[in-house]
């Protein structure tokens, strides 16, 4: 499949970001009928365009990039959609894998050193969609990615997650258990879980709540999460 044929809704709310990756598509073939990195212009371009692929940031307009992609592929079902991440487990930013549209590709941004890899995932995305395929990671663990991190995120239950991300937040377990409509002692249960897996423990000069933030911290500014 041609990806000359194919134009290209490119949608990232860094506008850096945007411009530079819009031109190294571009110098590789692809189609980019438009960028944009605000909702209102990728609302805009959408319907002017018609395109035929959009490549969306997960975290576009504060974490609602898979949801204006769902919003898009219910006005066109014949839209393929590849989506950037920063971060390889989506729960840790308040996402859920099962939200994303049928058939789109997800491509870690970590791996995108090679920019092959996700324009190589526009035409699939179109490809996965005729033939009703699932949602597929593309090199979502590169070379030396140390995928015991992986591991480790996938063992943590969806509520460990969630409490995870809260704490590093800044919620208390007050808040967290009135945001849960939880007990306060569930919480900090929870917390003391995560860490025992994580294998971090506290001490007098070692806040775990501190510790704990750090490494989500770490996870998702690593794009290893």
């Amino acid at each position: 499949m041609s990806t000359m044929n194919l134009t290209v809704l490119l949608i990232n709310g860094d506008a850096f970001e945007l411009a530079t990756l819009a031109e190294a598509m571009r110098l590789r073939g692809i189609n980019i009928g438009g960028k944009s990195s605000s909702i209102a212009t990728a609302e805009n371009l959408f319907m002017t365009l018609n395109p035929k692929v959009v490549v969306i940031d997960v975290l576009f307009n504060s974490r609602k990039g898979v949801e204006l992609a769902n919003l898009m592929r219910k006005k066109n079902r014949n839209l393929g959609v590849v989506h950037t991440a920063s971060c390889a487990d989506l729960r840790l930013i308040g996402v859920h894998e099962r939200d994303i549209a049928q058939s789109s590709r997800v491509v870690l941004k970590k791996a995108m050193g090679d920019l092959d890899i996700l324009c190589e995932a526009v035409p699939d995305s179109i490809r996965a969609l005729e033939a009703n395929e699932g949602t597929v990671w593309v090199n979502r663990f590169p070379a030396n990615s140390g995928n015991s991190v992986f591991a480790t995120l996938n063992a943590l239950t969806d509520i460990q997650v969630e409490t995870l991300r809260l704490v590093a937040a800044g919620l208390s377990n007050g808040e967290i258990a009135k945001l849960r409509f939880v007990s306060e002692k569930s919480v900090e249960q929870i917390v003391a879980r995560i860490a025992q897996h994580l294998q971090i423990a506290s001490d007098r000069k070692r806040n775990l709540r501190v510790l704990l933030t750090n490494q989500y911290h770490k996870w998702v500014g690593e794009g290893a999460c």
